[in-house]
């Protein structure tokens, strides 16, 4: 059965990319679409919608009654984090994130095309705190694109903040559009760390992705990302804004393990 959380998420989430495939709002959504594009897709833009819903419903694993939802997307976002570690060529996301102002990770996003493209996804930010993090924030992610694209498919994301502007979008108040509020590029993958140093570096926020044991940067220019308040208030138990969740210590037992991959991840360029 799914809880009254998660079917809130899952409605709101449709909505908004129902809105924002029609072209309304175009500035504030998140999707690359023509300023001249109207609502003359309607029915690849219900069969999208309805595909990102039904495969949220269906594909995720059953949620048990003593697991909430943010409890789940931490659990996924450790297990992102150690198959992406286990990949010969993450040295160099390594790199960013042992210097890293902050990280997003979103393990579990759902891609649907035909014509049209959407995805959305729901995540957790963990901000540096000297030598430790802290948090965690939760957040969402969602965009479109033209295109050729058929299916749906399944990629985890990892946003590594490089620098102050990253930082300030992420604990800002308001939902920001990456490669407009605040620049993103994909993210240098290979052995020579020195790649995370190249002209990309300029970028506020370097994008990772694996899918299908597939590891690799991933331009996602367009999408945007908002915050996700319910999730805040369930796990810490009154509403927190992100600034204010970011702030305190990375260091109970729920998000402990996603602390740790973090650090086991940071180890392997040291």
């Amino acid at each position: 059965m799914f809880n009254k959380f998660r079917s809130t998420a899952l409605l709101r989430k449709a909505r908004f990319i129902l809105g924002c495939l029609k072209g309304e709002d175009l500035n504030t959504c998140g999707v690359t679409l023509p300023k001249t594009a109207k609502c003359r897709f309607g029915s690849l833009i219900i069969f999208l919608t309805a595909a990102l819903v039904i495969l949220g419903l269906v594909a995720a694993p059953a949620i048990s009654s003593a697991e909430t939802q943010h409890e789940k997307h931490i659990k996924q976002s450790v297990s992102l984090l150690q198959k992406m570690r286990e990949q010969s060529d993450a040295d160099s996301m390594a790199h960013a994130i042992s210097s890293a102002k902050g990280v997003a990770i979103f393990p579990r996003v759902v891609q649907a095309g035909l014509g049209l493209g959407a995805m959305t996804g729901e995540g957790v930010v963990l901000v540096r705190q000297g030598k430790g993090w802290g948090g965690p924030s939760f957040a969402s992610i969602v965009g479109g694109s033209f295109g050729l694209q058929i299916g749906i498919k399944e990629v985890g994301l990892v946003l590594v903040i490089t620098n102050q502007d990253g930082l300030q979008a992420f604990t800002g108040g308001k939902s920001f559009k990456l490669g407009g509020d605040v620049s993103v590029a994909a993210g240098p993958v290979g052995r020579d760390a020195q790649a995370a140093t190249d002209s990309r570096a300029e970028a506020s926020i370097y994008s990772y992705s694996m899918s299908k044991g597939l590891f690799a940067g991933i331009a996602l220019s367009g999408s945007t990302i908002n915050r996700n308040a319910d999730a805040n208030k369930a796990y810490w138990g009154s509403a927190l804004d992100a600034k204010t969740a970011l702030s305190r210590k990375a260091d109970g037992a729920k998000i402990k393990p996603l602390v740790n991959e973090l650090n086991k991840l940071s180890k392997l360029y040291d």
